[in-house]
């Protein structure tokens, strides 16, 4: 708990909370704490995750205070760690409410049945598409029938974003300058991005309304 009221220390005070300021102290934080600061990075990006603090500015500070290939795997380690928690929280606390729910409209049920069987392929989308809100969707997908092993291994998806996002951080050198226009100097790569995420978009809209369709004509025959 000690490294917890350390941030809190070292954040900027009143006003209301401010994620970015928190996290910025927090990045700032990890910057000073030499070869544990990947641990520590890892521990703040999956509490950050399971509390809807917004990622992106950990993705990019990582790419700072660690380079491209350490920043990457930090933030994919976090992330994926992140987004598991999330998932068990969203199963257990709330899936037995919905199955209650569920039970007596097949429809619903049906679909449930259909993305259970492919979760894999569904996640794996969902992660290569910026539209997702990434924080929301894994309490999302712990409500459906996804099992944790086809979950956690779709984690995957998130590789291409992750490289990409963290590299742009690296461009800034310094944390103070995170958003400015030095993460935004690389068009190559962020239209990379935009272009896989659009294809995963589509991919992922098109597949899951397939599966939804035969499912519920399965149960109508």
């Amino acid at each position: 708990m000690a490294w917890i009221l350390t941030i809190a220390l070292a954040l900027p005070q009143g006003g209301g909370f401010h994620p970015q300021a928190w996290l910025l102290g927090a990045l700032g934080w990890i910057d000073s704490l030499g070869v544990v600061g990947g641990l520590a990075f890892i521990a703040i990006y999956i509490m950050a995750t399971v509390a809807f603090l917004p990622g992106s500015i950990l993705t990019l500070g990582a790419g700072v205070i660690f380079g491209v290939v350490m920043g990457s795997v930090y933030v994919f380690v976090g992330a994926t760690l992140g987004a598991i928690a999330a998932f068990l929280v969203g199963r257990y606390l709330a899936r037995d409410w919905v199955s209650r729910k569920i039970e007596g409209k097949p429809s619903f049920s049906a679909i449930d049945q259909a993305v259970a069987e492919e979760g894999f392929k569904i996640v794996l989308l969902t992660r290569l598409s910026p539209v997702f809100p990434f924080n929301l969707l894994n309490y999302a997908f712990g409500l459906t029938g996804v099992s944790l092993k086809n979950y956690a291994l779709a984690s995957v998806g998130m590789i291409p974003g992750t490289l990409m996002y963290v590299y742009l951080g690296s461009l800034a050198g310094d944390l103070a300058r995170l958003g400015t226009e030095t993460t935004a100097a690389n068009p190559v790569a962020q239209w990379a991005i935009r272009l896989i995420g659009f294809v995963a978009t589509v991919a992922v809209t098109l597949y899951v309304t397939r599966l939804a369709r035969q499912a519920l004509n399965a149960k109508v025959g």
